[in-house]
């Protein structure tokens, strides 16, 4: 059995090199068209201006406690696996202002730092 082998030069492989890398930029534009269109098209029709999610607390991996603004009221809701309960009404003067400062989480940015050092101070020395 003989095995014929075909040899290319070297501007036949940079072409065929050229080809597949323009196949792959426009297979990567369109991935990325078609993204940018879903996502316009999901944020055109879940606008709604009557409720908003003010901030959200994760309990566990399935349950969430959350601040809804629905209409001029503020709502506690529990969120779980398969129901969602009212915890409390809120007014717009109970709700704190986060500033930027101090994040989304509330904590100072000494928190770490300071237990940091109390951990140390329980490590024994020796």
């Amino acid at each position: 059995m003989y095995i014929i082998a075909v040899q290319t030069s070297s501007f036949e492989s940079f072409v065929q090199l050229i080809g597949v890398l323009l196949i792959f930029i426009f297979v990567l534009v369109i991935t990325y068209l078609a993204t940018r269109w879903i996502a316009s098209y999901q944020k055109g029709h879940s606008f709604n201006k009557n409720l908003r999610v003010i901030d959200t607390l994760k309990i566990t991996p399935n349950k969430y406690i959350q601040i809804i603004e629905a209409g001029d009221e503020y709502l506690v809701i529990a969120i779980g696996k398969d129901e969602v309960q009212l915890l409390t009404k809120l007014t717009k003067e109970q709700l704190k202002e986060v500033t930027p400062d101090e994040g989304f989480t509330g904590i100072s940015a000494n928190s770490f730092k300071d237990i940091l050092e109390k951990w140390k101070e329980h490590i024994p020395k020796k």
